[in-house]
């Protein structure tokens, strides 16, 4: 007791957060380092240096190799703290010792050793957990140069490394999911979908097993209709009891949840594990398949030894299971109406007086037909929408996660809020290629010659398609005019290039060409036109196109590159952007010798071409100075988002939640108001006919409409109204509004 009564805090000691306060209280009497009056130069230097540090960091002093640690490394300790405190480093981490001996070996003979997300199998919150880390040990020499102890910096590189096995798991399975579609696509038997099924999914994942049943309607019974079986594990073909299986089988499959059992043998009562070893079944996942609330059938991966299921493999099977179904539900549909089909010819041939009968059939035949096209298509365009999504939400619920870690460096921290903002921007240029195909983006049409504008383009083609494709220019002397949106025309001269440059797998030559006055051709069944048409053309000296696929080039989301290297909208987006100019587009291919794309659009006058607009707008102010702007908007979230973004550049907000509540806000003379910020789509009177009637009432209060999509836009344009797409940012706000009010002040009179 004396003894802390008379201690003298050392310098080495002071601070430290909260490792360094209990380093000078801490009882010292039963460490192998003793008291800290008597450490050495050297361990006091170290220590000091990782108290003062926030990066994870100890020391191992001494014969003993007692353990000294700071803040941020009494984090990775967990429960282990504060008992570690002083302790021999061996007893501390007994878990972990085979695997790091080796290391602190070499570095206490004077060797410094580095080690990558190392695993380690760690015991620090009362239960064994799979860890990685990366660290290094380095010697601690005396006054004399001998090694008397070692020092460590590391960082837990846990999450990381498990979010990289994750990515790689999810790419592993998309890319044996394609194999597999790809195996059964023509299958046209159910029996033979499933043992293809069966086959590649056990092979995939080194089971011994892989089976599937349908169930009696009883709910009870079931038979294995097929299975694969690995060399010496037996086949489960036959007919069996469920409840043989137990109760936690028939109530898991009953309620539609799959069955996971990873050792049966410690996890069921004796009975229930003895129907499974006795099939040779030491592991399973059964998954089930309910329809109108009834268990039907049963598709399994087994193992005849115990197995810990990983959430690759459950996942796995899962999608499998699920895909298998919707394929055999549409054999089978596609074979009972070929039999419909069979049925109606028998009918037409043998049976005229049931020509109405075998009318009415064909008709609802035909209905089935288009609606299984119709589903079809819809499948493969939600999926492929959702595919991309989920990628970009990713990446920014990844970034956000990392944001709020509060010891984030700067660097990195810029780096995530760049991710989330490319990532944004990626996200709105997939909406807009959607639109663009359907023909429902708002366009912003202006006359300009296609000729100037295409020879600008051919110099940014230059960079786009890289060094080894030569980029030319075909252009008549003469001007052309039409009349188009120019970054869409632009967008899609460029998704033309990149297309091109990759079937030419980056080198050869991409021609540019314009001929004006031209007649628009049939193209795909639909009449010609007389004209006149500038026609546009790419031409690439590439691989060319297979007749089987020529025909599906400009389908959402079709493409044949590899995952991950192209969306399949690129083509689509052309497609959508000549529809909606009032042209079209044209592709003439030939294997091995190229592919010639040509974009129809119609010409205009030239007297009607835009003028560049010559007066100087003049300077304008930085942010809002308390201007009011009524804000119109349903949505609750993105009004209460808007009415923060213009309280932040400076202005007044007042919000209401549909246009008629915005006209009792105005009242008859708009009094106390600068601007009007509506959104486009709402229920009852929408954006539009709201601006519309303010025209008429107000006519010297600007409009800003806000839309993520309308109908009416796509179909009539803004009608002369400023335009926010959704999603905008702070300073496309700002930048609108400050136009806005800067012309508001120019035109009203002095008062």
């Amino acid at each position: 007791m004396n003894e802390q009564v008379t201690f003298t805090v050392q310098p080495f000691l002071a601070g430290g957060g909260r490792m360094g306060a209990m380093m000078r209280s801490h009882d010292w009497s039963g460490s192998p380092l003793g008291h800290p009056d008597a450490w050495p130069p050297c361990l006091r230097s170290t220590v000091s240096l990782l108290l003062g540090s926030r990066f994870p960091m100890f020391v191992a002093f001494g014969s003993e190799l007692g353990f000294l640690y700071n803040d941020a490394y009494a984090e990775i300790l967990g429960d282990k703290h504060p008992a570690a405190l002083g302790r021999r480093f061996q007893d501390i981490w007994a878990e972990i010792w085979p695997d790091i001996s080796p290391l602190i070996e070499r570095a206490l003979a004077g060797e410094p050793t580095w080690s990558e997300d190392m695993p380690l199998t760690m015991n620090r919150r009362g239960h064994d957990e799979l860890t990685w880390f990366t660290f290094s040990y380095s010697p601690v020499r005396d006054e004399e140069g001998r090694v008397a102890g070692m020092f460590c910096a590391c960082t837990e590189t846990t999450a990381r490394v498990q979010a990289e096995t994750a990515l790689r798991a999810d790419e592993a399975r998309l890319a044996f999911l394609d194999r597999l579609g790809k195996a059964t696509t023509m299958s046209t038997e159910a029996d033979e979908i499933l043992a293809t099924t069966t086959r590649m999914v056990a092979e995939h994942l080194g089971l011994s097993n892989c089976a599937y049943a349908d169930m009696d309607p009883d709910e009870d019974g079931f038979t294995i209709r097929g299975d694969w079986a690995a060399e010496g594990s037996p086949s489960i073909v036959g007919h069996y009891s469920l409840a043989d299986f137990g109760r936690r089988a028939v109530d898991d499959l009953g309620a539609g949840r799959p069955l996971i059992i990873n050792d049966n043998l410690a996890e069921l009562p004796p009975a229930e594990a003895a129907t499974f070893q006795a099939i040779g079944i030491g592991a399973t996942i059964c998954m089930p398949l309910v329809k109108d609330g009834r268990l039907t059938a049963l598709m399994a991966i087994h193992d005849r030894v115990p197995h810990a299921w990983s959430d690759y493999e459950l996942a796995l099977i899962t999608e499998v299971t699920e895909r298998s179904w919707a394929h055999i539900e549409r054999v089978r549909a596609v074979a009972a109406l070929r039999e419909a089909v069979d049925k109606l010819e028998a009918l037409n041939a043998t049976l005229e007086e049931r020509v109405e009968e075998r009318t009415s059939k064909l008709v609802e035949t035909e209905a089935v037909l288009r609606q299984s096209q119709k589903l079809e298509a819809v499948g493969q365009l939600t999926g492929g929408v959702a595919h991309d999504f989920n990628n970009l939400l990713t990446i920014i619920r990844s970034s956000v996660d990392f944001l709020r870690r509060p010891d984030l460096a700067e660097e990195r921290r810029t780096r995530y809020l760049n991710a989330v903002s490319e990532t944004v921007d990626r996200a709105s240029k997939l909406t807009g290629q959607l639109l663009a195909f359907a023909r429902r983006q708002t366009l912003k049409p202006e006359t300009l010659d296609v000729g100037a504008r295409l020879r600008l383009v051919g110099d940014l083609l230059d960079t786009v398609t890289g060094a080894r494709i030569t980029v030319a220019t075909d252009v008549p002397e003469h001007p052309c005019f039409v009349r188009v949106d120019t970054s869409q025309f632009e967008t899609a001269l460029v998704n033309m290039a990149v297309n091109a440059r990759d079937a030419m797998d980056g080198a050869g030559t991409l021609t540019l060409t314009l001929r004006c006055g031209r007649p628009l051709p049939p193209i795909r069944g639909h009449a010609s036109a007389p004209g006149p048409f500038a026609a546009v053309s790419l031409h690439d000296t590439g691989c060319g196109i297979p007749p089987d696929l020529l025909t599906r080039v400009f389908e959402p989301f079709f493409t044949t590159k590899e995952i991950g290297r192209g969306t399949g909208l690129g083509l689509s987006q052309v497609f959508g952007f000549a529809k909606q100019s009032g042209g079209d587009v044209d592709v003439a291919s030939e294997p091995g010798r190229g592919t010639t794309f040509t974009l129809y659009l119609p010409e205009v006058e030239a007297e009607f071409a835009s003028r560049e607009a010559s007066a100087d707008p003049g300077p304008v102010e930085p942010g809002g100075a308390g201007q009011r702007v009524l804000v119109v908007e349903d949505n609750l979230e993105v009004g209460r988002f808007a009415t923060q973004i213009l309280e932040d550049l400076g202005y007044g907000t007042t919000w209401a939640t549909n246009a008629e509540e915005a006209l009792e806000r105005l009242g008859s003379d708009g009094a106390g108001f600068d601007a009007v910020f509506s959104d486009v789509v709402m229920p009852g009177m929408g954006g539009i006919e709201l601006a519309r009637l303010l025209r008429r009432r107000l006519p010297d209060l600007p409009v800003v409409l806000a839309s993520g999509y309308s109908h009416v836009l796509a179909q009539e344009g803004t009608h002369g109204f400023e335009l926010l797409q959704k999603p905008y940012s702070a300073e496309q706000v700002s930048r609108v509004l400050r136009e806005v009010l800067r012309r508001r002040r120019h035109v009203r009179p002095p008062s």
